[in-house]
């Protein structure tokens, strides 16, 4: 009799379902509901983009520099969004001095401290949420701010974002199992960070 193989659920079904509820409630934080309404203060979303500039920074040169250890993600060149976050901000904020909120500047931290599988949920709840939200949010932005091309250049893709979410689906499943918990509990921590940014963004001041 041939013995049963168990069959290991995918790191993406199991990060989709660990972090639904933390997904909404990201989404409900803070500056995003004015921002998916249309109604966020241009002010607040230079703001916004300047934390996400360096949160994607940060976690770039992360990747880059863990790409060669065991169980690294290997993250396609064209999910980038650091370069085109720094076009947005030389358009709409040219003489802006960011100034990191406190939960940024916590998170650039953790992000230096990860080691590979860490990154790789971060990279999982950032890119394939701009993958699949970022058609929505970009005629949200061009509506509410008057713009056309440039100041959206981080909604646009180079490549078809279907096939982007697909390719990296494909290499987070790829992923050593032995990692998946971490993976999970590491995904989660990060929807709790947006959480905090969001909020901190909305603050008076």
């Amino acid at each position: 009799m041939t013995p049963t193989i168990p069959l290991t659920i995918p790191l993406t079904s199991r990060l989709r379902e660990a972090t639904r509820a933390l997904h909404t409630d990201a989404e409900r934080a803070g500056v995003m509901p004015q921002m998916l309404r249309g109604e966020l203060p241009l002010p607040r979303y230079v703001a916004l983009l300047h934390q996400l500039h360096a949160l994607y920074t940060a976690l770039e040169s992360a990747l880059a520099a863990t790409q060669h250890q065991p169980g690294s993600l290997p993250v396609l060149p064209t999910l980038a969004r650091s370069a085109a976050l720094r076009a947005d901000l030389q358009h709409l904020d040219p003489q802006g001095q960011p100034t990191l909120v406190a939960p940024m500047q916590d998170y650039v931290a953790h992000l230096g401290s990860l080691a590979p599988a860490g990154l790789a949920a971060h990279a999982y709840v950032r890119y394939l949420g701009d993958l699949a939200g970022g058609r929505v949010l970009h005629r949200i932005v061009a509506r509410c701010y008057g713009l056309q091309q440039d100041g959206l250049r981080f909604y646009a893709f180079e490549a078809d974002p279907t096939l982007l979410g697909q390719a990296l689906r494909a290499q987070l499943d790829a992923l050593p199992v032995a990692h998946h918990d971490g993976i999970v509990a590491e995904a989660q921590s990060a929807f709790r960070r947006h959480v905090d940014l969001f909020e901190a963004l909305a603050a008076p001041g």
